[in-house]
């Protein structure tokens, strides 16, 4: 990801932010050619010191066929979104889109029965806990739960880069810079969720 300096970010907390509000991200390999999978991935935290991605993938997914330990993949995620018009400037521009998005590189680390059953619990609770009622892995038996792992493939990213990117029009003047937030604030979800992240910045 083409990160110029103006809008690269190092703020962990940002970046955990991206991640869990979008866990639906892409899985991209290029051991035999290039592939893409979109799947829900998750910060493991468990060890401080040693912060990794874990997800799973249908193991009929000819991807799971190529993947093996230590291989290089990158976790695309893309946080809000929106486009900036050109008619927001008090002056002639190109319009153009302000985002934010975090790229992870990693190493593959296969994930064994156990790990995976924990990674299917913890998944299932991150999106049942707020359903009507809620129905978590330990409420399916554990022999129908291990059945169907025979078809998922789990995974452990482990980071070797990581880049978080924050384009929210920091390169505008005061006047423009106001102007797009008024804007964004009659927008849709994403607009307005870049309008407030861009209240946060100056």
């Amino acid at each position: 990801m083409f990160i110029p300096k103006l809008y690269r970010s190092e703020d962990y907390n940002l970046m955990k932010e991206i991640i869990q509000k979008n866990s639906f991200a892409l899985l991209i390999s290029s051991v035999d050619k290039i592939r893409a999978t979109h799947s829900m991935m998750m910060l493991n935290e468990d060890d401080p010191e040693n912060v990794y991605i874990e997800s799973h993938i249908s193991r009929a997914n000819p991807q799971a066929k190529t993947l093996k330990n230590g291989d290089e993949v990158l976790c695309d995620f893309l946080g809000a979104h929106t486009y900036i018009s050109s008619s927001w400037y008090d002056h002639i521009n190109v319009s153009t889109w302000n985002y934010e998005a975090v790229q992870i590189y990693g190493k593959v680390e296969l994930m064994n029965d156990g790990e995976l059953y924990h990674h299917l619990e913890k998944l299932t609770h991150k999106y049942e806990k707020v359903q009507q009622c809620p129905v978590m892995v330990k409420d399916m038996g554990r022999e129908f739960v291990e059945k169907e792992m025979k078809g998922a493939f789990g995974l452990k990213i482990i980071p070797t880069e990581i880049f978080i990117k924050q384009k929210l029009s920091q390169n505008r003047k005061e006047q423009d810079f106001r102007n797009i937030i008024s804007n964004l604030e009659e927008g849709d979800e994403n607009a307005r969720k870049i309008a407030e992240k861009m209240k946060l910045i100056k």
